[in-house]
């Protein structure tokens, strides 16, 4: 009986999926590398945006509503992987109650950014890209609250406790997901010029 159910939930998923990838009533080409290059260009970090997607073979075929679509999965996967980093950081920091209490809130903060990255995805599907916009920079926001929460906390009022350093690791992985996401609003200023 799990089995269907969660063949069935799987197969949810796939509906729901296509109906992302569904063209809108915007007049957009089907993509190729010029595409690809044409919609980097709109972005902040042209060289991350078509290594991202040159890397993912769907994006020939996709246009620019697509191409978003496609950034926002990779910064899903980015959000999901930091949680799990910081889920094993949590568990090997079990005797360190600041830290543990650090990386929670820092857990908390990429699934948090996950969700808002599902709710873009949602958003792209609708067309409504006003509001894949707004969840975006919510993403974006989610990871630099992590960051925030290291630097308000290794400097608190006297007397102050050990300085907690925020981890390189981390920081790369912030990085990575602001990166992303500044991609992807770049997508979607196109296509909110394109209406």
């Amino acid at each position: 009986m799990g089995s269907v159910v969660a063949f069935f939930i799987f197969i949810m998923y796939l509906i729901s999926f296509q109906e992302v990838l569904k063209p809108t009533t915007l007049k957009l080409v089907k993509g190729d590398v010029t595409l690809i290059q044409q919609t980097c260009k709109s972005t902040k970090y042209y060289d991350l945006c078509v290594s991202y997607l040159r890397s993912d073979p769907t994006s020939l075929k996709a246009d620019t509503k697509g191409l978003a679509v496609i950034i926002v999965g990779i910064g899903m996967a980015n959000a999901t992987n930091t949680y799990s980093y910081l889920s094993s950081q949590l568990l090997s920091s079990a005797n360190d109650a600041a830290t543990k209490k650090l990386l929670k809130l820092c857990s908390d903060k990429y699934s948090y950014a996950y969700d808002s990255l599902q709710a873009s995805l949602r958003d792209l599907g609708l067309a409504s890209f006003d509001y894949a916009s707004i969840h975006l920079t919510a993403a974006s926001d989610y990871s630099n609250a992590c960051h925030n929460a290291f630097r308000s906390l290794s400097s608190p009022p006297p007397p102050p406790p050990p300085a907690l350093a925020y981890p390189a690791e981390l920081a790369r992985r912030e990085d990575a997901l602001k990166h992303i996401c500044d991609v992807a609003l770049g997508i979607i200023d196109l296509l909110l010029a394109q209406e």
